[in-house]
């Protein structure tokens, strides 16, 4: 039996991490590369990740997000590779970009957020589309709800330049109803993690952890798997979460 084909972006910590470690550890009929920027960060979380015990297979790729012809790169490396891809989870993403003026905020971090995963989707589509079964899955957020942002009162923790980040994953948002609206039969989903421990909010452990508020990312993975073995197949098109679906 061929292998499930699984490539998540940004898999060397937080949820994709997280996400590779819980798939891997499901069943030998899995494969997941870990599709990262940085080829040493992967090389050690494939390690890490084989050494605490899975079942099925990893391997690594690099990808970087902002580059287009990278992107290009990796994908050929795919085809070459595997002739094919099952699910693509665009995982990678930032919190913020250091910037000394709001414009390159904005710019670098919707690059990253939304550019990136559009262009990650676009460059792998013709892989999914070889697949019996393909599932494509943007990692976003509740922040990018425009009804819990108009309803729901602001955290005390949110960051004062806030704006950048929630209004990214809004557009993320569209780019993934759209994506499931013209490319069946790929099955397109948005899938929110919640509150855990990530690196987006900085690499300290008080940031990461969320001053120690914050859940476990493999609570996000197991979400993740749920959604690429089809149990969460009536909610295709919308953003899910462990509790439901959110609201646009």
């Amino acid at each position: 039996m061929s292998p499930t084909i699984v490539l998540i972006t940004g898999a060397n910590s937080g949820v994709g991490y997280a996400t590779t470690s819980v798939i891997a550890r499901e069943s030998e009929n899995f494969h997941v590369i870990l599709a990262c920027r940085d080829p040493a960060k992967a090389d050690k979380a494939k390690s890490e990740i084989t050494a605490a015990g899975i079942k099925g297979t990893l391997s690594t790729l690099e990808l970087v997000l902002t580059d287009e012809a990278s992107i290009q790169k990796a994908a050929a490396s795919v085809a070459e590779q595997f002739g094919r891809l099952d699910v693509l989870i665009n995982n990678a993403a930032v919190g913020s970009v250091p910037a000394d003026n709001d414009t390159d905020r904005f710019l670098g971090t919707f690059r990253t957020n939304v550019v990136g995963p559009y262009l990650v989707s676009e460059a792998f589509r013709p892989l999914l589309l070889r697949s019996e079964k393909p599932y494509s899955v943007y990692v976003t957020s509740g922040q990018g709800s425009l009804q819990i942002a108009s309803s729901v009162p602001k955290h005390p923790y949110e960051p004062p330049k806030a704006q950048p980040y929630r209004s990214s994953k809004a557009a993320l948002n569209m780019v993934m109803v759209m994506d499931s609206r013209d490319n069946k039969p790929v099955k397109v989903f948005g899938m929110d993690p919640g509150f855990v421990v990530s690196n987006l909010r900085g690499t300290q452990e008080e940031q990461r952890t969320g001053r120690g508020l914050a859940g476990d990312p493999e609570v996000a993975g197991r979400v993740l798997l749920s959604i690429i073995q089809g149990e969460r197949d009536a909610d295709e098109g919308r953003v899910v979460h462990k509790d439901g679906v959110h609201p646009w």
